[in-house]
């Protein structure tokens, strides 16, 4: 039987600002397009950005699986920005027009944690795994911060190795890694 325990404490702040994630690509071109590429490429203005986003949900015919994924990227646009209680509202969207939308889960984990609520964090993310994903890496990672500050270290040391795994060399999940010492 192995036991787990941190080797160092990692301040707090870059556990947040390394929290992962995703966006989901929007069929079609239009506002919910530039929603879509705003949302990836992380390089807009805020209040534009969103209003884009906005404008796509309230002036375009959009698939259902279109509406949902353009909630998600104008949450992801909202974490960014900090403004949690919009993206968590735009998550549950996403989720209530498609439940089997993984990226919906992660990044309602992802807000609950910058909101430091990590037992709040782990029911999405384990829906998100249940899911399979498409960024499955990231929902581990998640998961394991939010394991990691609810006291669960081993199950956060396997999440960070399964991310790892998912996502080999990322510098992000080895650099957390690197923080645990396993004993016997």
């Amino acid at each position: 039987m192995s036991t787990y325990r941190l080797g160092s404490m990692a301040v707090a702040a870059i556990l947040f600002a390394a929290t992962a994630s995703a966006q989901v690509f929007v069929v079609g071109g239009g506002l919910a397009k530039e929603c879509f590429d705003e949302a990836k490429s992380g390089n807009y203005v805020f209040r534009l950005a969103e209003e884009t986003c906005s404008r796509a949900l309230r002036e375009e015919t959009m698939s259902r699986d279109n509406r949902a994924a353009t909630y998600v990227n104008r949450g992801v646009i909202r974490m960014r920005e900090g403004e949690f209680d919009g993206a968590l509202s735009d998550y549950s969207r996403a989720v209530d027009l498609k439940p089997e939308l993984g990226a919906a889960y992660l990044n309602e984990g992802a807000a609950h944690i910058y909101r430091k609520d990590f037992e709040a964090a782990l029911p999405p993310l384990n829906r998100a795994i249940e899911l399979d994903s498409v960024d499955i890496f990231a929902a581990y990672y998640n998961r394991a911060i939010a394991r990691e500050n609810t006291g669960d270290v081993s199950g956060a040391y396997y999440d960070f190795q399964k991310a790892l795994e998912l996502k080999p060399g990322w510098e992000l999940a080895e650099r957390q890694l690197s923080r645990f010492s396993v004993k016997q």
